[in-house]
């Protein structure tokens, strides 16, 4: 008899990929639906494009934490049952769009109605052993990463080969998969710990480690905006780097998903170090390995080599999103984990659209090397935030409880 968690990670594993992709397909997609919906003058086409990829995750950090809260209120499965029914309905919708201002207008509710990531990372961490978080909430992360990096080129080669608005009907349909095997399959014997809606000024006070959990956030929304600060500066780098080849968005897409496969293969691997060694100690390992990493990548002589630096980078930057969320589910009181992680996500949501700012405006007027070099300072710099304010604090504390 498969164990209880086991089978809710698989399910949950399921269905964050399937919502990961649906947020993130549209990146190449968008630009050429928005010209079919009857604007095609190209500034307007580069701006719009940017509104309707960015309000979802605006909205998404915005109502990240309002979602976690109904997690610990409602329990986490009727968060994933809403989350992913109704992005089904209005992805699909999306197909049937007239004009570019109702797309944005269902790209803005697509972000109000997320939060089947916040549901399935609470779910996932308050019902696994504290043996098997690290390595639970590992595997759950991978389906987030590949969704997000596989998104971009599965949403691309749908649009060219079966039509734009194919798109969004096939992702829909795939959502309601989601949703359907969330409802029959994910199991949670829930009961609301507090009864009594808490203020953010409540939760906070309950918080045992404050500082300990800032730096948590703050390291999330940095490693996002490590991850995809290179994605608006990716194709004119590889353009670059290739100036004779014909296939540079193809390359530019593998590119960007080097890191993501990577992911996928080291986050479980890990998971199980950091249950092992302790999350803080793998989270500063992996960002002076990711800050040193992304270095190189500035002095790359062609597409290759980019790659292959990339899905190292991957192999680093593993270790971080499920040693952060074991290290958050230690030091949260089971009564708020829902809306702790909500604003935790919220960190992410932020440092996505940060990430894909920042990298399109320093590539613009510094040149792309210097998005790099910027991303590599950030990484080292928050792996001295957590060395200073975590690592010497819990290193403190495990030598303490070893002298006992």
């Amino acid at each position: 008899m498969m164990l209880l968690w086991k089978r809710n990670l698989i399910v949950c594993w399921f269905g964050m990929f399937i919502t990961s992709i649906g947020m993130s397909q549209l990146g190449p997609v968008l630009p050429l639906y928005i010209d079919k919906l009857g604007v095609h003058n190209s500034a307007l086409i580069s701006q719009f494009s940017g509104i309707a990829f960015g309000v979802t995750f605006i909205i998404s950090a915005i109502f990240s934490p309002i979602w976690g809260l109904a997690a610990d209120k409602f329990g986490r499965k009727p968060m994933l049952l809403r989350a992913s029914l109704g992005m089904s309905i209005i992805i699909f919708c999306m197909g049937f769009a007239h004009n570019v201002y109702i797309l944005i207008g269902l790209r803005l509710l697509q972000g109000v109605i997320t939060g089947y990531g916040t549901a399935c990372t609470t779910l996932i961490a308050t019902q696994t052993d504290k043996e098997h978080a690290g390595s639970a909430l590992g595997t759950l992360s991978t389906a987030s990463i590949a969704g997000s990096l596989l998104g971009p080129m599965v949403g691309g080669y749908i649009g060219e080969t079966v039509g734009l608005q194919n798109v969004f009907f096939l992702t829909g349909g795939l959502m309601m998969v989601a949703f359907i095997t969330t409802a029959l399959f994910v199991k949670e014997s829930f009961t609301r710990q507090d009864k009594k809606v808490l203020k953010f000024k409540e939760i906070w006070s309950i918080i045992p480690d404050k500082s300990l959990m800032i730096t948590m956030f703050i390291t999330f929304f940095v490693l996002t905006i490590a991850l995809y600060s290179i994605e608006p500066v990716i194709t004119v780098y590889i353009s670059q780097l290739s100036a004779h080849s014909t296939h540079v968005a193809l390359l530019a897409g593998m590119a960007f998903s080097a890191s993501g496969l990577a992911s996928i293969i080291a986050a479980p691997r890990l998971g199980k170090i950091s249950d092992r060694i302790g999350p803080h100690k793998v989270i500063f390992v992996a960002l002076i390995v990711s800050g040193l990493m992304v270095i190189p990548q500035a002095f790359v002589k062609n597409a290759w080599e980019l790659m292959g630096l990339r899905f190292i980078l991957g192999l680093a930057t593993a270790g971080l999103t499920p040693s952060i969320n074991t290290l958050v589910k230690r030091i949260t009181p089971d009564a708020i984990t829902g809306r702790v992680f909500g604003f935790n996500m919220s960190a992410g949501y932020l440092g996505v659209f940060v990430g894909s700012i920042l990298g399109g405006q320093i590539g613009a007027y510094l040149g792309v090397k210097y998005v790099f070099f910027v991303t590599s300072a950030l990484l080292l710099l928050n792996a001295i935030l957590v060395y200073v304010k975590v690592n010497k604090k819990l290193n403190v504390k495990e030598d303490f409880k070893l002298s006992m």
